[in-house]
């Protein structure tokens, strides 16, 4: 049997949470391994503007992720290549006559928030990791078993290396963990009854930097402002439809998807000239009802999953991975072992309350726009005019959106 490789911290996942919690880490007297069953290649970053160039997977990210991926060296590098703030906002039902705007003047900040490519941030968070000389990046290496230790700790089996053994493992491999799943943290979950179709599009008007989203009785569609160059516009759409609705959409051609899509977005920005590849993918809430056991941490998608609609989900992990790496490096700094019950807990205390608060509400403003009884069409649309009008409350509510509070 090959001797096992110690590690303070090991964390399985080299996604965008993966990554920037071992460039959190990194520089603190900690060893660390990144585990990850895809080979570790840094993204290549096309320099077009053109519906094929970008990525159809693109984040939200609200200023306080920005603030965290400042702090870790990566913003640079995004705003080196290419990302677009969003200022504006406007969300608005399909069956009334209710609509909000939210500008990022009322709360004096630069932007709500801007839409970044996922590779974007990928790259930006992995090529430091590759470099720094306390990351011992592991790849393509898949996870066969894990397990505690009576002595502590927690024993990691790959296929294809040897064993490794762990202080701390971190679980950010995914909604579908596997570390999640080997250790026995129960969740709960329910399927959505939704899927979201994702694509880049190409539009006749200027989006004004503005995310737009419209409430249907099929789901939410948004449209997120990508860069563009020439008299040229682009957004992200993700559009989320109950499951009967999307194999008949994703069979069109393209020049008839664009005709659905201007439909269901009442031609806010005039034609849709163009479409990506589109991809479909299902939407179910999870959330683990721990995220620690000794040792052992899930974070981000591992721990928890949320509705689409408020693009909010890789910022809940980016908090995680935040929240997390603050208390392993105050315990190692007081000359606690990372894998401490005490220590993770404080973690999860931290986390868990907020990542239920967003998610809940989530879930309940899909509920809500999936009603469709005069009563409560009549409450919800007096209630998105009351809000646009009262300032304190919009405040508040854009605050919260935007993690400043």
């Amino acid at each position: 049997m090959a001797d096992e490789q110690r590690f303070d911290v090991v964390i399985v996942g080299a996604g965008i949470a993966g990554s920037a919690l071992a460039a959190a880490l990194t520089g603190h007297g900690l060893d660390i391994a990144l585990v990850e069953a895809q080979p570790l290649v840094v993204p290549e970053l096309p320099a077009s503007c053109d519906l094929q160039g970008f990525d159809p997977r693109v984040s939200a990210l609200t200023p306080r992720s920005r603030v965290l991926l400042e702090a870790l060296g990566a913003w640079d590098a995004i705003g080196g290549y290419r990302h677009c703030p969003y200022r504006h906002m406007t969300v608005w039902d399909a069956e009334g006559t209710g609509e909000i705007e939210f500008d990022c003047a009322e709360v004096g900040a630069r932007a709500l928030g801007y839409i970044v490519e996922n590779r974007a941030i990928t790259r930006a968070l992995l090529g430091p990791v590759l470099a720094a000389p306390d990351i011992t990046c592991l790849s393509p290496v898949r996870l066969s078993a894990c397990s505690l230790l009576d002595t502590g700790g927690v024993r990691v089996e790959l296929e294809g290396a040897g064993p490794l053994q762990a202080d701390l493992l971190v679980a950010a491999d995914g909604a579908l963990s596997r570390v999640r799943d080997m250790l026995d943290f129960s969740t709960r979950e329910w399927d959505y009854g939704h899927q979201a179709i994702v694509a880049t599009v190409q539009v006749e008007n200027a989006h004004g930097e503005t995310a737009w989203q419209r409430f249907l009785p099929s789901g939410p569609l948004a449209f997120l402002p990508l860069p563009g160059e020439a008299g040229q516009h682009f957004c992200s759409i993700v559009w989320s439809l109950q499951d009967e609705l999307v194999d008949g959409l994703m069979s069109r051609d393209d020049a008839d998807f664009c005709v659905a899509l201007e439909e269901a977005f009442e031609r806010r920005l005039g034609r849709v000239l163009g479409v990506s590849r589109r991809y479909a993918f299902p939407l179910r809430q999870r959330h683990a009802v721990d995220y620690v056991q000794p040792g052992v941490a899930l974070v981000a998608d591992a721990a928890h999953t949320i509705h689409p609609l408020a693009g909010q989900g890789i910022n809940l992990g980016l908090q995680d991975v935040g929240v997390l790496a603050e208390e392993v490096i105050a315990g190692h700094e007081r000359g606690a072992n990372p894998g401490q019950l005490g220590l993770l807990r404080r973690y999860q205390r931290r986390r868990k309350g907020e990542n239920l608060l967003m998610m809940t509400a989530m879930d309940g403003f899909k509920r809500l726009f999936e009603q469709q009884s005069l009563p409560v069409r009549w409450l919800r649309n007096t209630g998105m005019r009351g809000v646009g009008r009262l300032a304190p409350v919009k405040q508040r509510l854009m605050r919260h959106a935007m993690g400043l509070e």
